[in-house]
């Protein structure tokens, strides 16, 4: 069988199917696995992530890949979430001794960055979550309703949703709320915050992201299995209907008895002949599915400026700040001279940064750094670089999902693999494992031996068992 694109998609799809005797060849466009969530060397020597990537303890399929592929001891858990607002206010949210829902309680009572009004209507709406399992009815419509509209619909505060709402999604969802469906961002609070005291842990990876993948290779490869890297797909030969062989550079073809296409969409629908276009309706609207950007920001000072591990600002374009010196094992993988401490900068849907320069991006991540912290401001920055992805993610538009196709297809053999197909979840990584294991997992149906890959949800706990 042959898997194209070596992303989180393909690679749970090809190390899934390789596990179970299929003798998988991997193509990937670019010199490294992972796609968007990578990796790699700039020509100046750093190893630098292409935009800091995070899981949360309700991730179950990405978990489940990471031990699969033997990564899962390169996430460092954390169980305190630390934010700052730029009066120099903190507050942490953590875990506590009550069960869940209320885990949470004593952290946000005593949060100081929000008002006891804030906090009050943010439990209203919480407890609308609650009592629903994450599913209101009032969202669930085609069209979908926009997290801002449902919000406002609970009646909070301006500073809860600038304040808490905002930054907790845009983060998870890289895109702002009024373009985002209530039912992803309710159903992150329903599944990280509310029904199990563990959903909220955040794993960083304590590696540069390119190194999570280096036993997904191994796993294809001792099958009987190949990875060609630097493969870009070229053009694909359709006979009577069915995909008969991929083309590549130098005339070269490659054919298999199954094909799935782990690539993002818009490559997808550019790169399918009108004659498989013409007999799947579910790919006509593929053009309909959003994009979103996202922009890293990387710091190199001569001294140190923080010691967490990472920290959430809030009322800024900076939303994190990851302290790579700090959570990275092996210190080498920052090589900057006279640089003391590495950070990390993310900012989701970034749309105003997109026609900014390098340097006025710098200038105002800088300004925002030595704001918020004040051993910043006697720092040298020695090294910074930004990367910009235009189309980081797709949108989670309201309704978007009757846009995005099953992995199954009407073309004999094909299948497709992408956090955009249709998962249950938005653009993450879970849901790009989500659509992996799926297309597996339809791939074994049509050959008639059914087998199950995809992870169930998290158990709720506690008092949530009796909302769940």
């Amino acid at each position: 069988m042959i898997v194209i694109g070596g992303g989180l998609a393909g690679l749970a799809a090809g190390v899934a199917l390789a596990e179970f005797g299929w003798q998988v060849k991997l193509f990937e466009l670019r010199p490294y696995l992972g796609g968007r969530a990578t990796s790699y060397v700039l020509p100046s020597g750093e190893h630098v992530d292409n935009c800091q990537h995070v899981t949360l303890g309700c991730c179950t399929n990405l978990d489940d890949f990471y031990r699969r592929v033997g990564s899962a001891n390169k996430v460092k858990f954390f169980d305190r979430l630390f934010f700052l607002d730029p009066q120099g206010r903190s507050g942490a949210m953590q875990a506590g001794i009550l069960p869940a829902p209320f885990h949470m309680t004593g952290s946000f009572a005593t949060f100081a960055p929000l008002s006891l009004g804030d906090k009050l209507s943010i439990a209203r709406a919480m407890i609308r979550i609650l009592f629903t399992a994450g599913k209101p009815k009032e969202v669930a419509t085609p069209a979908g309703m926009s997290m801002l509209d449902w919000l406002k619909s609970q009646k909070q505060t301006t500073r809860a949703i600038e304040r808490f709402w905002r930054v907790v999604l845009v983060s998870a969802l890289d895109e702002e709320l009024d373009r985002t469906d209530a039912r992803f961002g309710i159903d992150v609070f329903w599944k990280a915050f509310l029904s199990n005291r563990t959903g909220y842990r955040m794993g960083v990876p304590a590696v540069p992201l390119a190194e999570l993948y280096d036993g997904c290779r191994i796993a294809i490869e001792k099958k009987g299995g190949e990875v060609t890297l630097r493969a870009p797909v070229r053009g694909i030969r359709v006979e009577n209907g069915s995909i008969t062989a991929v083309q590549f550079d130098n005339a070269r073809e490659e054919s298999a008895d199954v094909y799935i296409f782990a690539v993002p969409h818009a490559a997808l629908d550019a790169l399918l002949p009108q004659e498989i276009k013409s007999v799947n309706p579910a790919l006509a609207s593929l053009e309909k599915i959003k994009v979103s950007p996202i922009t890293g920001v990387h710091f190199w000072f001569d001294r140190e400026v923080t010691a967490e591990p990472f920290i959430t600002l809030l009322d800024t374009n900076v939303q994190w700040v990851f302290n790579k010196s700090a959570l990275y094992t092996d210190q080498s993988d920052a090589p900057v001279p006279g640089a003391k401490q590495y950070l990390q900068l993310v900012i989701s849907a970034s749309y105003d940064l997109l026609k900014k320069s390098r340097e006025e991006i710098i200038d105002l991540c800088l300004k925002e750094i030595r704001q918020a912290l004040p051993a910043a401001r006697e720092a040298q920055l020695v090294k910074a670089t930004v990367i910009k992805e235009a189309s980081a993610t797709f949108s989670p538009e309201p309704g978007v999902d009757r846009f995005r196709p099953a992995q199954t297809t009407n073309t004999p053999g094909l299948f497709l693999a992408g956090d955009w197909t249709a998962t249950g979840w938005p653009a993450t990584m879970e849901g790009a494992v989500r659509s992996g294991y799926l297309a597996a997992e339809a791939v074994f149906r049509s050959a008639g031996s059914p087998a199950q890959f995809l992870q169930p949800d998290l158990t709720p706990t506690g008092l949530s068992k009796l909302f769940a």
